[in-house]
């Protein structure tokens, strides 16, 4: 492919954009054209080559600017802002010296853009982030139910849970005055209509859960359930574009700063500089981690004694996500994992996923023996402990296979030999 000839820069804003475009020398060739977003199409079929490098700033029009642009040109790339502060940064800042900044930036090879992720990642990521609104919804709303009977000096007489839906008419009854009782109604159905968005965007992501065969490498793991795990591969993506687990690590913002100049060297606290999601993903498995698992238990209290409880469990979400890297790359077993925890969690993320949404209609326990021989563990295992009873497992293909080899390999050293032509005669 040949190098592009003009550097063009978009400042996107909400209802328009400018362009400017340079040369491989910084000069002005192209621009500054003010551009309504809605006619961005018509814009990019009428003035866009196919020798043109194009450049913008990460932001919420991002995706739809690069479905629009990325085919008509020869490269598009999107910057994140903190990385560009001179463009970020000045204190004197206009829509065109923006555009004409990240052109000239382009043209002489001082960007790197982020990933942009295909649709279904940018959907799954989309799903996610509204579910999470929709948990801090619920809990605004139940705090401020919450902060009503500690204020009123009100105890909770009902069964179960206070905020339940079948408490409704125990709130409503309250002795409030008319306007709190409506806000405490209000606040009721807010919590009712985010468990209902919960509910639904759930079984949408559990479908989707069950479509992904690198969901059940994940939730082999200690403290990844299938939101953890669709979490952590909305964020990675592909794990092909990382070339080791210390990218990785750096990706999720769990690596230490680190100051190495002259005579001085020193560590820090992690950077922080990474997705928040898959940074919060991992410290959620590892606290779940340190709590159940042997090996991780073991490690936490190696690692708590010398850095503290909130440092060790962050050093141990690091270790986890290392081990991500590792199991998604190469589709392979968690070497710390027991053989039947592993067996368990796959019948239990079969439950989780929904028996129904299981591809070619098979059970719990075929899909749990299906991922078993994918990745070549538990052959000799018959039934795996499932709370009071025994899930039977179906037999091992695996087992089979080194079965039927071996029958092969006996029968051939049982054939008698043939006597040679020299023998016979």
């Amino acid at each position: 492919m040949r190098s592009p000839t003009r550097f063009i820069g978009l400042d996107i804003h909400k209802a328009y954009f400018v362009a400017v475009g340079v040369d491989a020398q910084k000069q002005v060739i192209f621009g500054p054209q003010t551009v309504p977003n809605h006619q961005l199409d018509a814009w990019a079929a009428k003035y866009l080559l196919l020798s043109d490098a194009v450049v913008v700033e990460m932001t919420v029009n991002t995706y739809l600017f690069h479905d629009v642009i990325a085919p008509r040109v020869h490269s598009f790339i999107a910057v994140h802002p903190p990385n560009v502060t001179l463009v970020t940064g000045v204190k004197v800042k206009t829509d065109k010296k923006a555009a004409l900044t990240l052109a000239q930036l382009h043209a002489v090879g001082m960007l790197e853009g982020v990933w942009i992720p295909p649709e279904a990642v940018r959907s799954l990521r989309a799903a996610i982030a509204q579910r999470e609104k929709m948990v801090r919804l619920s809990t605004q709303a139940k705090n401020r139910l919450s902060s009503l009977l500690h204020r009123r000096h009100l105890v909770f007489s009902g069964e179960g849970s206070q905020y339940a839906p079948e408490q409704k008419e125990w709130w409503l009854a309250l002795p409030l005055p008319d306007l709190e009782k409506r806000i405490v109604e209000s606040d009721l159905d807010t919590l009712e209509f985010a468990r209902r968005q919960i509910e639904s965007i759930e079984q949408e992501l559990k479908r989707e859960a069950a479509k992904d065969d690198r969901v059940p490498l994940l939730a082999q793991m200690p403290g990844v359930n299938v939101l953890t795990a669709l979490t952590i591969l909305a964020a990675i993506g592909t794990i092909e574009r990382f070339e080791d687990a210390k990218h990785l690590v750096g990706y999720a913002g769990l690596g230490t700063r680190v100051h190495d100049s002259g005579q001085v060297h020193q560590n820090g606290r992690i950077t922080k500089a990474g997705r928040k999601d898959l940074r919060r993903a991992m410290v959620n498995a590892a606290n779940v981690a340190v709590q159940h698992h042997p090996f991780w238990k073991k490690e936490f209290a190696r690692l708590e004694v010398r850095l503290g409880r909130s440092k060790a469990i962050v050093a141990i979400a690091r270790k986890l996500l290392v081990a991500v890297w590792h199991i998604l790359t190469f589709e392979a077993v968690d070497r710390h994992a027991d053989e039947r925890s592993v067996a368990a969690s796959f019948i239990n993320l079969a439950y989780k996923m929904g028996v129904k949404n299981l591809p070619n209609g098979i059970s719990a326990k075929t899909f749990a023996r299906q991922q078993m021989d994918r990745l070549e563990i538990g052959a000799g295992m018959t039934a795996v402990p499932w709370g009071s009873r025994r899930i039977v497992l179906p037999p091992s293909r695996q087992a089979r296979r080194d079965a039927s080899k071996l029958s092969s390999e006996t029968k051939g050293e049982r054939r008698p030999k043939q006597d040679s032509p020299v023998n016979s005669a």
